[in-house]
């Protein structure tokens, strides 16, 4: 117990100092984490809308497939990204490995089975002859699919809440991906494990703080809204 309350309190100190590393890690987890949301929300929500509302060959087994995505395990996706952006990989020649780059890149690979999942399931629950009846009244394709996602709203952000979770969480495909390269490809997740494994315990508690408040200011932001739709 006396190497947390220690561990706490220089935790408390470097954070209340601005201790220059500590928020240099903060700030590439913002810009890292933020573009991989955004991203991943808008190719999961398009990619699972087209599924939900069109009829096509073979769309049980892209369902399937994206509901395998769903579960596919982050060290995984390092994987398959690294082999892609590797020297010799399909990508190598663009030297985007173990730059932020490649964490977004293998972050939204992450989140966007996520988002397109729950969103297609979201879309699935209303009612087929509700799309129809906005196209019989005039509406234009747009206008009818801003109604479906106001209709579904409540779902479609926990849809992005889900694909935030999975990306400011992930510790193994940035690893693999970023390098965790100190004032480059140090993310929160990262930076915690790497100090962990080094005995400082009170800079790991830090980021872990950190990582905590950014995850609930996140989540409290999506959540009031979600739960501010509730009530129209």
């Amino acid at each position: 117990m006396e190497l947390i309350f220690e561990g706490l309190k220089k935790a408390v100190i470097l954070i209340a100092s601005f201790d220059r590393e500590v928020y240099e890690v903060l700030f590439l987890t913002l810009e890292v984490t933020m573009t991989s949301t955004v991203i991943s929300s808008i190719l999961g929500v398009a990619i699972g809308t087209a599924i939900a509302l069109n009829e096509f060959p073979g769309r049980t087994i892209v369902v399937g497939i994206v509901n395998t995505g769903m579960g596919v395990p982050p060290v995984v996706v390092g994987l398959f990204t690294t082999l892609m952006l590797w020297r010799g990989g399909v990508f190598g020649n663009y030297e985007i490995l173990y730059t932020p780059l490649a964490i977004i890149i293998a972050q939204v690979l992450i989140a966007t089975p996520m988002v397109t999942g729950i969103t297609l399931s979201a879309l699935q629950q209303v009612p087929k002859n509700f799309h129809l009846q906005i196209l019989a009244l005039g509406a234009s394709r747009v206008q009818s699919l801003f109604i479906l996602y106001r209709q579904a709203r409540l779902p479609l952000l926990a849809a992005i809440m889900a694909g935030f979770g999975s990306i400011i969480s992930e510790v193994g495909a940035a690893m693999m991906v970023g390098g965790n390269i100190k004032g480059s490809t140090r993310v929160l997740t990262t930076a915690t494990v790497m100090e962990t494994s080094r005995g400082n315990f009170d800079t790991a508690i830090a980021f872990g703080i950190i990582l905590l408040v950014l995850s609930f200011a996140v989540n409290y932001f999506l959540s009031y809204a979600q739960q501010k739709g509730r009530m129209k």
